[in-house]
Formats: C-alpha cells, structure tokens, sequence
C-alpha cells in the first residue's frame, strides 16, 4: 500500500509538472495542485479500513455476477429455454440478448452508485 501511495503522489507531482510545461511559469511547484488528500487517501488503505473494502468489492463482484448471468447467460446460453416464454410478442431469450442484458447493465449502473454511496456513509468515506 505504500507503494501504491507514493505513485499517486508521483502522479500528482508528474501532472503538475506537465501543467507547467504547458501553462509555462518559473518553475513546477507541487504544492499549488492538489487534487485531493493524501493524509485522506492514505487512511483508506489501513487495515482498520479492511471492512470497507470488503463491502466494496463484494458488491463489485455480485454486480460482475449479475451482469454475468444476465447477458451471458439468458442472452446465449439458456437463450433456447427461455425462448419458450413471449414477452411482448417476442421470445425472451431473444429480448434477452437484444435489449434486457442493456437494460439490465443501465439498472446495475444505478444500483452500484446507490449501495457505494451507503457504504461510503456507512464508514464515513468523503472524497
């Protein structure tokens, strides 16, 4: 995790050293640019935040499972199955692989964006 701290630092001190070259100036001054908190950033990746990150990429991967199911599933592999079922006039494995893996992708879009934001208040994270 230290290492990873330091590259952010090093990125930030490497944008600020192209905004330099293309604003122009008397020299990259790597205090005038921060984009965010590195005392911030930094307690993120303690263990005392393990549970954090746990929550996170549990829900990143029931996310990836779904989408998973959805459009590989439904849309290919049971798409014979489902094609028993009409919706709309149209068989469902059809649709599936049409147009319900997308809707299901925009849906799983919002529900990330919701359930990260309670989990970010949850442990108090705010960057």
């Amino acid at each position: 995790m230290n290492q990873l701290i330091k590259f952010l630092i090093w990125l930030i001190e490497f944008s600020n050293f192209l905004r330099w070259l293309i604003i122009g100036g008397n020299k990259p001054d790597s205090k005038i640019i921060r984009p965010f908190d590195i005392k911030r950033i930094s307690s993120l990746f303690k263990k005392s935040n393990h549970s954090y990150w746990n929550e996170n990429i549990n829900l990143i991967i029931r996310c990836l499972v779904m989408w998973f199911i959805v459009s590989y599933g439904f849309g290919i592999l049971f798409v014979e199955y489902l094609n028993f079922i009409r919706l709309g006039g149209f068989k469902l494995g059809f649709w599936f692989a049409q147009q319900g893996s997308i809707y299901i992708f925009v849906f799983l879009i919002f529900y990330y964006a919701h359930k990260i934001g309670e989990i970010d208040k949850k442990y108090g994270v705010d960057i």
